[in-house]
């Protein structure tokens, strides 16, 4: 993830959203009280623990049915979302683990600490992984997941998505994000949404209808790319300044 030269590229900090947003509650109690120090990694935190390809079942990043009883399905919406793991040149990165999860249809975690009343679905677990192939790439069966309300504001409610979790060689090396959907009016009233500053930061974490790849009769299809590093990385909430 280096440029010609072996260097990263700088960082763009307007692209990313300032650590302190008040119109995002949690934000205020999160956000550093000092100043923001920069600490190098050690070796053993770059270099594992690490996973295994044979780590993955065969159904993990089928979330329609990896937690399914036999011959049940997860109810809702069916797609599948598929894209690249990208570096700062747009070259495609191997061997990246994914982790995803979500609501269900309904727009309801399964969490014992939920507090929407939407219902559970017996067939739905909300959560998978997978690896991506050597050119970057990856896929994921799923359901469209719901809205729901959160207590943010009065009246606030987050747009459909999916969360991700993008890992490299080593645990330590995580990247957080959320993937939203094409057309949907939330985004945009969304708190979360407004702290970051750049529209086209924005417009990154939107993932665009791909009919080409729709499944007839089965599945829609949503394109989602991920990039790492650069002047114009994905916004990582757990990396506000920039990953």
């Amino acid at each position: 993830m280096t440029d010609q030269n072996g260097a990263f590229f700088h960082r763009d900090r307007s692209w990313h959203p300032p650590a302190l947003a008040p119109a995002y509650k949690t934000s205020v109690v999160r956000s550093p009280q000092k100043a923001l120090i920069s600490m190098n990694t050690t070796l053993s935190e770059q270099t594992g623990p690490v996973f295994g390809h044979n780590m993955l079942g065969a159904l993990d990043n089928d979330l329609i049915l990896n937690y399914a009883a036999e011959g049940e399905m997860a109810i809702g919406q069916r797609i599948i979302v598929h894209g690249r793991v990208l570096d700062q040149n747009g070259r495609g990165v191997p061997g990246v683990l994914l982790e995803f999860w979500q609501a269900n249809a309904g727009g309801r975690y399964r969490h014992k600490k939920e507090g929407y009343l939407a219902p559970l679905d017996p067939n739905f677990g909300g959560c998978g992984r997978t690896v991506t192939d050597e050119n970057g790439g990856y896929s994921l069966r799923t359901v469209k997941p719901g809205a729901y309300p959160w207590p943010n504001g009065v009246n606030d409610w987050r747009p459909a998505h999916i969360h991700f979790s993008v890992f490299g060689q080593g645990f330590a090396q995580r990247l957080i994000t959320q993937m939203y959907f094409e057309g949907d009016p939330l985004i945009w009233k969304c708190p979360i949404v407004q702290t970051i500053p750049s529209r086209a930061a924005v417009e990154q974490l939107i993932a665009p209808l791909d009919m080409d790849n729709t499944v007839p009769m089965d599945a829609r299809a949503y394109k989602f790319d991920i990039v790492l590093r650069g002047h114009r990385s994905t916004m990582f909430e757990n990396r506000m300044e920039g990953n």
